[in-house]
């Protein structure tokens, strides 16, 4: 079996208009009669990416994509936060899904994609027929911890110390309100450059194996400061949620099908969170994958996916 579908284009795009001066850029394939999927993107600023239309058989099901808002081709851009919080995004969803006349739609997002889609289950579970997510982050301030503030410093040392270079002294005690403090900075120069360095440094831990080609696409400026502007933002405010409210609420999801696929060696997102939602959801599914980071291309992510979008097409 292959592991990704053939590539398709969209078959309709679009702008979603918010009523709050955001507009949401919008793009589906597939089957226009098929089973409802949306696909949430990661970051939260990375933006529709061509190869997620290729995780379900085009022929079954009806696949929705969209910018969230401050990535892609969604406006404002990341440069105004204003009505910028993950519980606006829960709203966007719920919007989209009313205007396409959806029922119930599958989720499936990775990372940031997975916080979002457990936001949304948990507010309208009984929107959601299944739910497929990658690499599970649920914003909590341990997981914050380990990924900005010294954990994963420990397997990635050089990384890291590039990481810090940008934050003057009096800013390295707290990484993330420091890139905080540079990524609002009045000079252009000082921004860029600190959302090259944010940016980086996931680049760099994202696969179980570090490649040149993600550190190259992360270090890219256009995919850097919406990448660094949007996650800072989010992450210094935990995404408006109580700390540890997406696995406390996983109750609420009792009855949705659900398959988590996590690598064992995810140094963005241990795979800790992934099994602690397992626990807490009745009924979910856990492939723990051996060999596999973060990254949705390391060994057997792919193929996991997939297994799992074909087996809840009927």
């Amino acid at each position: 079996m292959d592991e990704l579908y053939p590539p398709i284009s969209p078959r309709a795009e679009g702008f979603l208009e918010t009523g709050d001066g955001h507009r949401i850029r919008c793009q589906e394939a597939g089957n226009p009669a098929g089973k409802p999927v949306v696909v949430l993107h990661g970051g939260p600023g990375s933006g529709i990416a061509p190869m997620a239309r290729r995780h379900f058989d085009p022929d079954a099901y009806r696949i929705v994509l969209f910018d969230q808002r401050g990535a892609g081709r969604s406006t404002p851009d990341a440069g105004d936060l204003t009505a910028n919080t993950l519980w606006h995004l829960v709203a966007d969803m719920e919007l989209l899904r009313e205007r396409l006349g959806i029922e119930r739609w599958q989720l499936f997002g990775g990372s940031w994609g997975a916080t979002l889609a457990l936001a949304f289950a948990e507010t309208h579970p009984a929107r959601v027929s299944e739910i497929i997510l990658r690499g599970v982050f649920t914003v909590r301030q341990s997981e914050l911890d380990w990924i900005y503030r010294g954990g994963a410093a420990h397997l990635f040392p050089r990384e890291w110390e590039a990481f810090l270079a940008p934050l003057p002294p009096g800013l390295r005690d707290d990484p993330l309100r420091g890139y905080a403090v540079l990524l609002d900075d009045p000079a252009e120069e000082v921004r860029h450059h600190a959302a090259v360095a944010w940016s980086t440094w996931e680049g760099a831990t994202v696969s179980v194996l570090p490649q040149e080609s993600f550190i190259r696409q992360y270090a890219d400026p256009a995919f850097a400061w919406p990448f660094a502007r949007l996650a800072v933002h989010y992450f210094t405010q935990g995404a408006w949620l109580d700390d540890g409210q997406l696995i406390r609420d996983a109750g609420k999801l009792a009855g949705i099908p659900g398959v988590i696929v996590q690598g064992r060696y995810d140094t963005v997102c241990p795979p800790t969170t992934a099994y602690e939602l397992h626990r807490a959801w009745p009924g979910s599914e856990l492939k723990l994958l051996e060999g596999a980071g973060h990254a949705v291309t390391d060994p057997g992510v792919l193929a996991a996916l997939r297994a799992a979008t074909d087996s809840f097409r009927e």
